[in-house]
């Protein structure tokens, strides 16, 4: 069997272990908080997860969110030739090494809400230098090549290595569950990498190159031309290629008609495509998975088109300030709690919305009942059709 077929096989393999969510779990769940002494449905959001973390978990009972791990996804992108980033490709890893330290912002953010960070080398541009088991204190080698291609001017990725990296990513979600993860959260990190992401966007939503595309880590005018330029010829070059794109629908790519790995092959990298590959293990090892901002929305949109059933996996956190933001999570349907203003990336706003969770979790399962406190419990007129 050649590397190509295993790989392929695998692939599918994995695809085959993805089922929706527990229904009868959630509905306990829902239950449970129905019966809790205050009013129905008053921490919002924040209950809606919890009956979705249930059915994940296949358990309405013993909800506990205390240990949480956050994968960033670490590489290069071709692109950045196109002088569409501030910085050059280099400070990809030196950022990399810093979470290793302790020493970045989502870093001190993870020590206060008691997640483990793991850095994972994707496919940054250079030598190998991490090792092949999680360690909060070293590089994650998971690198599949050495930075992805300009997308403005080839594909970034041929199909094995885009699957590669996906099987990367769905391999670190069952080993992190293995470890006695409850929650993960992706983030990532790839100097350029809202470029391509602004790519798929435009692609994947009806969006214009110009519309989707954003000033990323804070571009000047004359960068966010350059960088719109870019997401231009990417796109053109996808459109030239695989014309029946044009348009497409996500019922087309759900069913197949249209496969989502071609465009993240095409216009994607290594860090999303990792990030695409946790979200699709979070559902392989039903375990539920944090989407960031932009970057890993984007990516999670793209597991759900992969297969549909992985959006009962996954949790929103925050609605990124870059263009196509909100577009993308009006396309997944998924509630974002968090509205600062965000655009931080790494996973920060995943890691601030674990705490929160942890919150939601301790009310469902500490707080007296009405019936404990001999209090008349409330109804659900909205559950009935009712107005109250």
């Amino acid at each position: 069997m050649t590397e190509k077929t295993s790989v392929e096989k695998t692939w599918k393999a994995y695809l085959n272990k993805i089922e929706p969510a527990d229904r009868t779990a959630m509905e306990l769940a829902k239950k449970r908080w129905n019966s809790v002494a205050k009013p129905i449905g008053s921490l919002g959001i924040l209950e809606e997860d919890i009956i979705k973390i249930a059915g994940i978990r296949g358990n309405a009972s013993g909800m506990k969110l205390d240990r949480s791990a956050l994968a960033v996804m670490c590489a290069d992108h071709g692109v950045v030739a196109e002088g569409v980033s501030q910085t050059g490709k280099d400070v990809t890893r030196i950022v990399a090494e810093n979470f290793t330290k302790g020493e970045t912002s989502t870093s001190k953010m993870c020590r206060i809400s008691g997640t483990d960070l793991y850095p994972v080398d994707m496919g940054m541009d250079c030598e190998p230098t991490g090792q092949k088991e999680p360690d909060m204190h070293r590089i994650l080698d998971r690198k599949v090549a050495r930075g992805s291609g300009n997308i403005a001017r080839e594909p970034a990725m041929s199909r094995t290595g885009c699957l590669q990296a996906l099987l990367s990513g769905i391999d670190l979600a069952f080993r992190l569950k293995e470890m006695g993860y409850e929650i993960l959260a992706a983030g990532e990190m790839g100097i350029g990498n809202t470029t391509p992401a602004a790519a798929m966007s435009a692609v994947l939503t009806g969006l214009s190159p110009e519309e989707a595309t954003g000033r990323g880590a804070g571009l000047s005018d004359a960068g966010l031309e350059k960088k719109k330029k870019a997401v231009e010829m990417a796109v053109s070059r996808f459109y030239e290629k695989y014309p029946e794109y044009r348009n497409g629908t996500k019922e087309q790519y759900e069913s197949g008609e249209l496969s989502a790995v071609t465009v993240l092959a095409e216009l994607g990298g290594f860090d999303l495509a990792g990030m695409t590959g946790l979200f699709l293990g979070g559902a392989a090892a039903k375990i539920p998975v944090l989407m960031d901002g932009f970057l890993s929305t984007v990516s999670g949109l793209l597991a759900v088109l992969i297969r549909k059933e992985a959006k009962d996996y996954m949790l929103a956190s925050h609605i990124s300030t870059e263009p196509a933001g909100a577009a993308i999570l009006q396309m997944l349907d998924l509630p974002a709690p968090l509205h600062m203003g965000m655009h931080l990336g790494e996973g920060s706003g995943a890691v601030a919305m674990i705490p929160l969770l942890r919150m939601g979790a301790k009310v469902y399962e500490e707080m007296s009942t009405f019936s404990d406190i001999s209090v008349e419990q409330y109804v659900d007129y909205q559950e009935k059709g009712e107005q109250p």
